[in-house]
């Protein structure tokens, strides 16, 4: 049956959220994004930041009025006032930083992509699990309004059996970037291509049984886009593209038996869905009012929520899902030659 209204957002009572004491690792764009969503929404504390330049650090503390400036990783995690670490270094820092965190007894919330590979993401996992400590992957929209109603959706069996996503999510960016450049790990599968892939998992509720990727290069010796078919063990097929090199509409499909939900682009972001009926032409639209980065809100919420429970892991996304995504990227990086320079450095004899 149709539903006759969409569901409504599960909130954290305010009451259950303890008030943490907050460091970060990387005062950059994200970090930015992060710490004003904190400042702004939430009763967390930012207590400390860190970075490799003095003044980009001191320029950063100054303007979210952090205490603490430190020039070092481990500077910070000497500091006895402090709880939780969000790790907002490049991508191919995340591993050995958010290992350091969980060495020194901290629990860490990760910016998007948990590691590089699934390696390095089981030893995260089991490093967290051995000391006991909170660990997330900060996949930010799994903790959104929006995403909640999803889950909903897909769990009350809305669309009926599923058949087929199709997403994409690409964006003009100079060659300048970062994303250009390979010894940050460039290219689009990390900072594009890892919503689709964790969307199509979500969706799925596993990893697919088979895979099929092309790509192209780009400048800077890295990937420029990946196009990629996955067949789910459920039956689903989903159809995937990311790339740098253009601006796409970011908009996504969910197609049931029973109905169809239409996601506007960016489809990861803060925005709005319409649910419509196979038969009978019967439509539920969502409205988000909320501001786009302001929503990490959500996550940095979700964590201290989980960490004031005494978890080790979140319930919404364990790091066995972070994994899953880790281990599709591996096996599309693969088809497509895709090989970090930490991997190669890895895999030379010593």
């Amino acid at each position: 049956m149709f539903p006759t209204a969409l569901p409504q957002p599960t909130r954290l009572a305010p009451e259950s959220i303890p008030v943490l004491r907050w460091g970060i690792i990387g005062p950059g764009w994200i970090a930015d994004h992060f710490a004003a969503a904190l400042r702004g929404q939430t009763r967390q504390q930012l207590v400390a930041v860190a970075g490799r330049s003095a003044e980009k650090t001191a320029a950063f503390a100054a303007r979210w009025d952090i205490p603490q400036t430190c020039q070092s990783l481990g500077e910070m995690l000497a500091l006895n006032q402090l709880d939780v670490v969000y790790v907002a270094t490049p991508h191919n820092h995340h591993f050995p930083d958010a290992m350091r965190v969980l060495q020194a007894g901290k629990h860490a919330l990760i910016e998007k992509p948990l590691a590089l590979n699934a390696r390095e993401g089981r030893a995260l996992r089991d490093e967290a699990r051995a000391r006991g400590l909170f660990c997330l992957e900060g996949m930010w929209c799994d903790f959104t309004p929006k995403y909640d109603v999803l889950r909903q959706l897909l769990a009350n069996g809305d669309l009926g059996e599923l058949h087929t996503l199709i997403a994409d999510h690409g964006e003009f960016f100079t060659p300048e970037h970062r994303i250009f450049n390979a010894d940050l790990a460039g290219g689009p599968m990390l900072d594009l291509g890892s919503y689709l892939i964790s969307f199509s998992i979500g969706i799925a509720g596993d990893v697919p049984e088979a895979i099929v990727a092309y790509g192209q290069p780009a400048p800077g010796g890295v990937n420029g886009q990946a196009s990629m078919l996955f067949n789910h063990g459920n039956g689903m097929q989903a159809v995937l593209n990311t790339t740098l090199f253009s601006h796409t509409s970011g908009a996504a499909t969910i197609a049931g038996r029973d109905a169809t939900l239409y996601l506007d682009g960016q489809f990861y972001a803060p925005g709005d869905f319409t649910l419509q009926s196979s038969q009978g032409n019967r439509r539920l639209h969502w409205q988000d009012r909320g501001g786009r980065y302001v929503q990490l809100s959500y996550e940095i919420e979700h964590a201290a929520w989980c960490i004031g429970q005494g978890l080790t892991e979140s319930p919404v996304r364990p790091l066995d899902t972070s994994l899953m995504t880790l281990r599709t990227m591996d096996e599309v990086r693969r088809q497509l030659g895709i090989v970090f320079n930490e991997e190669r450095a890895a895999a030379r004899p010593a």
